[in-house]
């Protein structure tokens, strides 16, 4: 059986028949090169008045910073580990976006080639899209490819032994309110970087078959009481010893702040954890 088929491409056609710089990247100079078999990972807000509620999680109150402004959310590196066909895994260019099946909310899983499942802390992301240029109004139809390392600060397509895996990463089109929810597992810590997930917007599903069409690169961040409650979990141990030699201000991405790009946090560690951003674009 043919596991690729037209990837993307062919998810669309179903979908779309029921639905009828602030900064530059200079930070990571192996970004855009065409070989990187390894991979560590390491390393928002709430802003303005529209809604970002979040489904909740039992028994915590929510942590993180909320802002007063509607603004757009910083631009950011991709990194070396994109898996969006902009550079290759020593193997052949890295695409998840040609992937069958990438449209999809649950990323835990790899999708064929793959077999593997992430292990970890569940984390649900839920992310809201909003038109700056519009008063912050809800961008229906714009769409996200998210990714992030596992546990073990590894990602997957890059790392040693998980260049056929392409789990932590998935596609999702908002919904009327501008919603895009990702069920996942929190991300480890590497050594250099604060935590963090990444994320590319596109205007719409269509957009997205191809990194070309995207119109934002970020990344968001945990508190750091998060950060301690979750690494303090045995299973990610060396993401404890990594956070303790790194700070949001000496990292190459947040040190010049994280009001935009502070996730709100609800939820435990026993049972799981909700993060919630509101993502500022403009159309």
């Amino acid at each position: 059986m043919d596991h690729h088929r037209d990837g993307l491409a062919e998810d669309l056609e179903p979908l779309l028949e029921i639905a009828a710089s602030r900064r530059q990247s200079l930070r990571w100079l192996l970004g855009g090169m065409a070989a990187l078999p390894l991979a560590s990972c390491g390393g928002g807000s709430t802003i303005g008045s529209v809604d970002a509620s979040t489904a909740s999680s039992a028994g915590t109150a929510s942590t993180g910073s909320t802002g007063n402004s509607c603004a757009v959310i910083p631009e950011e590196t991709g990194g070396p580990y994109p898996g969006d066909g902009t550079n290759s895994n020593g193997s052949g260019v890295a695409n998840a976006l040609t992937l069958s099946g990438i449209v999809r909310s649950d990323i835990r899983a790899s999708v064929s080639p793959g077999s593997a499942t992430a292990q970890g802390i569940p984390l649900t992301i839920r992310l809201q899209l909003v038109n700056v240029g519009a008063g912050c109004a809800p961008i229906a139809g714009a769409t996200v490819y998210l990714w992030h390392c596992d546990r073990d600060g590894n990602y997957s397509m890059y790392a040693s032994g998980l260049t056929r895996e392409n789990y932590l990463r998935g596609v999702q089109a908002a919904d009327a309110d501008g919603h895009v929810t990702f069920t996942s597992i929190f991300p480890g810590c590497y050594a250099g970087r604060m935590p963090h997930v990444h994320f590319e917007v596109f205007p719409s599903l269509a957009k997205a078959a191809s990194a070309a069409g995207r119109i934002k690169t970020s990344q968001f961040t945990f508190p750091m009481a998060t950060l301690n409650e979750v690494y303090a979990n045995t299973a990610y141990a060396a993401s404890s010893r990594n956070l303790a030699s790194i700070s949001y201000a000496t990292d190459n991405v947040f040190s010049d702040g994280t009001s935009l790009q502070m996730g709100s946090v609800s939820g435990n560690a026993s049972t799981g954890y909700t993060v919630t951003l509101v993502v500022g674009v403009s159309l």
